[in-house]
């Protein structure tokens, strides 16, 4: 067996295992390095390091240092609360602002499945109490998360952005952003369309109910540095193009300097599994391009014949694996491996990067993930087995047609 196939096999089991026993993908994936680029490769310490993202690990570790501190000062709990008191509680738009808040949370630096969990007791809770269909507020919730997860300061887009570059693919941060945002927008309005958003009309909370309102925080020095700083970083990132890591631990130093204790506390709060998730796979995927495995598997997509299929070959993979796996985790690996096939031309980097993004995250609501998985264990007043067969069933649609959908969107016209 050759040892480009022993380090894909290899792969295939660390997905594998980290699914089925529940342990941290990256820590697989750093073993996996280890002993694929020391006993099939014959790489030192230093060779497998050199794949390590030490950018990537800025980032991650400083966005989501921010928004710890955001989470401890109360400031994401006043920005849902004041998000439901801006639409004058009206229930029709109550799904609504649960996708918009989740989509802030994540566009500003939250991991998903932190966001998701954040919002989703909330809206799960109001859609148990005025009637609305838990698995629109869910959904919903899920998509909104999705929505904003690429946007050039997220996790997600700051870890495909990074990919791209040190591949040296063409890429656009402001496509992969807006392809997302699109394609969950689209979702989110079919399913209030078909899931009886409609029907909601123009029902109000009554004061009687306010009660989220009367239990609403306030505003604060602490949640008001908080804001000054989240706006700080997009200015910094987006207008001065500063380094997105290196600003976020900076301004998250800077207010823990005046909130020492909540300091301490967002420090043991930063996604470190997350973190280790992505730095590992990314050390493995080093690895394999230092093996040559990249250009292996790249010329086994290749070798299909016929690139739009291949490409929608690796976008159904990256649906199907993800529905089951990490999502950041497939788009770690699955880039990397589509690299030798987008070189040649035939397909536009840009539109398949974003597609493969796209598909690869847009099945989370299924319930063997995080975001769906936390979805479930909010629901109320629900049939948990029927609850879970219809978040089955919708993933099982997610994967089914959204490849598909963004292959015909994305990829087919050739962008980039």
């Amino acid at each position: 067996m050759s040892a480009e196939l022993i380090s894909i096999l290899v792969l295939v089991v660390i997905f594998v295992v980290a699914t089925t026993r529940s342990i941290n993908m990256g820590v697989l994936a750093f073993a996996g390095a280890f002993g694929v680029g020391t006993l099939v490769a014959g790489m030192d310490a230093d060779g497998i390091f050199a794949g390590f993202p030490g950018d990537l690990f800025v980032v991650l570790v400083g966005v989501t240092y921010l928004f710890a501190i955001a989470r401890a000062t109360g400031t994401t709990d006043w920005l849902v609360h004041a998000s439901i008191r801006l639409v004058g509680g009206r229930l029709a738009l109550i799904p609504w602002v649960m996708f918009a808040v989740t989509a802030v949370l994540t566009a500003i630096g939250a991991v998903s499945p932190a966001a998701v969990a954040i919002v989703a007791p909330i809206a799960l809770g109001f859609a148990s109490r005025y009637g609305i269909s838990p698995l629109l507020m869910g959904a919903l919730v899920v998509h909104g998360a999705q929505a904003g997860g690429f946007s050039p300061i997220s996790v997600y887009g700051s870890t495909v952005n990074s990919i791209v570059g040190r591949e040296n693919l063409a890429g656009s941060e402001t496509v992969l952003f807006l392809a997302s945002l699109a394609v969950n927008l689209v979702i989110a309005a079919i399913l209030f369309v078909v899931l009886g958003g409609l029907k909601l009309g123009r029902a109000r909370i009554t004061a009687e109910d306010e009660t989220e309102d009367e239990e609403a925080p306030k505003l604060n020095p602490a949640r008001i540095a908080v804001l000054v700083s989240l706006v700080a970083l997009v200015v910094g990132a987006l207008v001065f193009d500063l380094d997105v890591g290196l600003t976020a631990i900076s301004l998250a130093v800077l207010l823990s300097v005046f909130w020492p204790d909540t300091g301490r506390k967002a420090v043991g709060e930063i996604t470190w599994p997350t973190v280790l998730l992505i730095c590992g796979v990314l050390t493995y995927v080093g690895v394999l391009q230092e093996m040559g495995t990249i250009d292996y598997a790249g010329n086994a997509v290749t070798g299909v014949g016929v690139p739009l299929l291949a490409a929608l070959l690796l976008c159904y993979i990256g649906a199907i694996v993800s529905a089951f796996a990490s999502s950041v985790g497939i788009m770690g690996a699955l880039i990397p491996l589509a690299v030798p096939f987008l070189a040649q031309g035939t397909v536009g980097p840009i539109g398949m990067i974003a597609a493969l993004a796209v598909a690869a995250t847009v099945v989370d609501v299924s319930p063997f993930s995080t975001n769906g998985a936390l979805v479930l264990a909010n629901a109320k007043n629900v049939d948990r087995d029927t609850f879970f067969r219809q978040l089955m069933v919708y993933g099982g649609i997610m994967v089914v047609v959204v490849p598909a959908a963004v292959w015909l969107a994305l990829i087919v016209p050739g962008w980039g």
